[in-house]
């Protein structure tokens, strides 16, 4: 978090394990975009296109790229990392001001009495801590937020205000949830007495034609969610329990917001769920894969190691580990975009087939 007396250059450069160039010793209170930077700002122009706005500010630090002429800029200092799109996780880390959450236990808290609460937690206003309740040590729960009966949050969690933690969920150490992030209500699981129309259409893909209808009746929730450590969830996202297992996330997997995980779901190690996302139930998802905005995902699938699928996506079949898709329905990314040429010309080729067709029953007609 950072420090009201700024950092050094020389020890941003140490924590970013990056290269410092001229007068180590200046101070830099804030990050700032290279045209709004001031004398006490680190400019962020970490390419040729963002520096080329430094002389509308005046910073006299900056972070630029590798083979950067920091002293042509007109800088006094410059730091220079490997990797400078990396380096943004550690800046922005250290120049983090925080929420201003106090800390200690607010007097409008509700913790009962058989919560375990670990060496320095603190607890926001009007939030409600249940019974059996386990929290790990140096976590920060934030205002109006609710931990359910029996729950387990590990070491240094972060809940942002108004997050909600279930009955008997699991999660790891170093969890960040951000507002209205919600784990643990029941999975939208409903059945039938006899076979549905859903059961029918899906088996017959809807060549019977059913106007009868049943009531639904809901099948409860026994499992809960176990989430692993270094896990982060969006605002206003959601994770359904297990019908009989738990609802599992692997470490290191980030989760955007608007996001919803349905019931049964396996959810591999650093996975990558961004905004919008739809998970239906019992899919099973591998390791290091990507759902970009809006991909929706049909129940009962598996997606393998690799995969990544661009925005919009709509997988409704089973996809092989390291593929690349994209589409509705999804299909190999290449094939998507190559299709979408060929859809693009269709006008043209229907106007030129009519053309054809006119001059051919024309020489018809003259024969």
């Amino acid at each position: 978090m950072t420090s009201p007396a700024g950092f050094s250059v020389k020890e941003i450069a140490t924590a970013l394990e990056a290269d410092a160039f001229g007068d180590t010793s200046l101070r830099v209170l804030r990050a700032a975009e290279p045209k709004n930077a001031g004398p006490d700002d680190i400019a962020m122009a970490t390419s040729k296109s963002y520096a080329d706005t430094l002389a509308e500010g005046d910073a006299r630090v900056a972070m630029l790229w590798q083979g950067a002429d920091w002293e042509a800029f007109g800088l006094k200092a410059a730091i220079i990392p490997k990797r400078p799109r990396y380096a943004m996780s550690g800046i922005t880390r250290l120049m983090d001001p925080g929420q201003g959450f106090e800390p200690g236990i607010h007097p409008t808290a509700v913790i009962d009495p058989t919560a375990d609460l670990g060496d320095d937690v603190s607890v926001g206003p009007f939030t409600v801590i249940g019974a059996g309740a386990r929290i790990g040590a140096r976590s920060v729960i934030g205002p109006q937020c609710f931990i359910g009966w029996n729950a387990r949050i590990g070491e240094d969690a972060f809940l942002r205000e108004g997050v909600g933690i279930g009955a008997r969920v699991r999660i790891g150490a170093r969890f960040i949830a951000q507002p209205g992030a919600r784990i643990g209500g029941d999975g939208f699981s409903f059945v039938t007495p006899d076979t549905s129309a859903v059961e029918k259409t899906r088996s017959t893909l809807g060549e019977t034609q059913d106007t009868t209808g049943q009531s639904w009746t809901r099948i409860h929730s026994l499992g809960a969610v176990t989430l692993g450590d270094d896990i982060e969830i969006g605002m206003n996202s959601v994770i359904d329990c297990g019908t009989i297992r738990d609802t599992v996330v692997g470490d290191r997997t980030k989760i955007d917001n608007l996001v919803h995980i349905g019931h049964n779901c396996v959810i591999g190690t650093d996975c990558l769920l961004c905004g919008c996302v739809g998970v239906a139930g019992s899919v099973d998802v591998g390791n290091f894969v990507i759902l970009g905005g809006q991909v929706g995902v049909s129940d009962n699938l598996f997606i393998g190691d690799g995969v990544i699928a661009g925005g919009g996506s709509k997988i409704l079949s089973n996809v092989p580990a390291g593929r690349s898709i994209l589409g509705y329905p999804a299909i190999k990314m290449d094939t998507h975009v190559e299709t979408y040429k060929i859809l693009r010309r269709l006008p043209r080729l229907v106007r030129d087939i009519a053309a054809l067709q006119k001059a051919v029953f024309k020489s018809d007609a003259n024969d």
